[in-house]
């Protein structure tokens, strides 16, 4: 039972309690290896009774690890939280780290004051290692990272200055190209031949590789430029561009929108052009999330599995912590023994990145867009060595259609 007058127990008082060492008890709670099973089950009933709670910041110095990552999203607090995307890829990574028992630091990028901020943080060893999303083609967060040595994994294909070097960043994105090929597509599939794109910024990866899929569908690498305009990734913005796009080629008869969000302000201007969806216009999206549910009329969309990409990033993280300290522990010498005389940290039931990341149980993890095999992950970054048997992953992408073509 817990002590009297509210005193919290220590770690002398669970030791006394199980009959072993401090030493051993520190080990067992802070999930190190040589302890016997029937030892660390008596440890475990005598922190249970005595209400037992490990002090964060001594466990901190033992372990070397916080048990919390940073979440960057570098983006303002108000994109974030209007765009169901981010909610969507939070969830994914919120409770793929809850079930590895890590804390979810979560930051943004509001002004450009914000980085330095961000980047004395990542440096102070407050977090074990950061998930970063949402970069643009000049953000400094991928080289604060690399400074601090932080293990990072990213959310889309590295697009930044120095990220073709090696140790190759590990990522985790869709297959944009071939998911806006496949919107085209289907669009000329259905008799369009005067097909606009709204792009989302030109300075993210998954933008540019929106449109190349856009040029490779329609087969020339220069579209005619009154076709293309940039959303933003908003819904304003698609509404603007849209309104953009029938001034400039009012005789375009369908709209590739690279957003869902942008696709349904596309649909707003539309109707208040008095264009008729589809019949006067064919609209594509992209996400699947819930506005391409909630148009009018539902959209044709790119599925890409938003949640399982949030998920993919904190396991690939996870697996690159595990990775590292089991390297630290291989390297170490001599330490407490307790029980067996035996040093070194557990691995403690590393997360499983195995099986099929595809969006519909179909896509590999495997490096590049390869798909199918065995599921592995890839090299790590972040200012440290690589780990062997890490890679990239790239999920499927997969044209749902509805009515708005």
């Amino acid at each position: 039972m817990p002590e009297p007058n509210g005193g919290r127990p220590t770690l002398e008082a669970v030791a006394a309690h199980a009959g072993v060492s401090r030493a051993t008890v520190s080990r067992v709670v802070n999930g190190g290896a040589g302890v016997r099973e029937a030892v660390q089950e008596r440890v475990r009933q005598a922190v249970h009774e005595l209400g037992y709670v490990p002090n964060s910041a001594a466990r901190t110095l033992v372990t070397r690890r916080t048990g919390a990552v940073a979440v960057v999203i570098a983006e303002p607090e108000a994109r974030v939280f209007t765009d169901p995307f981010f909610g969507r890829q939070l969830r994914g990574i919120s409770r793929e780290l809850a079930a590895a028992d890590t804390q979810l630091l979560l930051m943004f990028v509001e002004h450009r004051a914000d980085y330095d901020r961000i980047g004395r943080y990542l440096a102070g060893g407050h977090v074990d290692g950061a998930l970063m999303f949402s970069l643009h083609r000049d953000d400094p967060l991928p080289a604060m990272a690399e400074r601090a040595g932080l293990p990072t994994v990213y959310g889309g294909r590295p697009g930044w200055a120095g990220a073709d070097r090696a140790p190759r960043p590990l990522y985790v994105d869709t297959d944009n190209r071939d998911g806006a090929r496949q919107a085209v597509r289907h669009l000329l599939d259905r008799g369009r031949r005067r097909i606009a794109v709204i792009t989302g910024p030109l300075d993210q990866t998954s933008a540019l590789d929106r449109l190349d899929g856009y040029r490779e569908a329609l087969g020339t690498s220069e579209p005619d430029p009154r076709l293309i305009a940039d959303g933003g990734f908003t819904a304003e913005g698609g509404e603007r561009a849209m309104a953009t796009l029938l001034d400039a080629a009012p005789d375009l008869d369908a709209v590739f929108a690279c957003s869902d969000l942008m696709a349904n302000g596309a649909l707003r201007t539309l109707r208040a052009r008095g264009r008729r969806v589809p019949d006067d216009v064919a609209v594509v999206g992209y996400d699947d999330l819930e506005p391409a549910a909630w148009a009018d009329p539902p959209l044709t969309t790119v599925r890409q599995d938003v949640e399982e990409m949030g998920r993919l990033m904190a396991r690939l993280l996870l697996r690159l912590l595990d990775t590292r300290r089991a390297g630290g522990a291989r390297g170490s010498g001599a330490g407490d023994t307790g029980e067996t005389g035996e040093a070194g940290a557990e691995l403690g039931g590393g997360v499983d990145v195995g099986g099929s990341a595809g969006v519909e149980g179909s896509a590999g993890v495997g490096g590049g867009a390869d798909r199918g095999g065995e599921a592995d992950l890839g090299s790590g970054t972040g200012g440290a060595a690589a780990a062997p048997g890490l890679e990239p992953v790239i999920t499927e992408a997969r044209l749902v259609v509805r009515e708005s073509t």
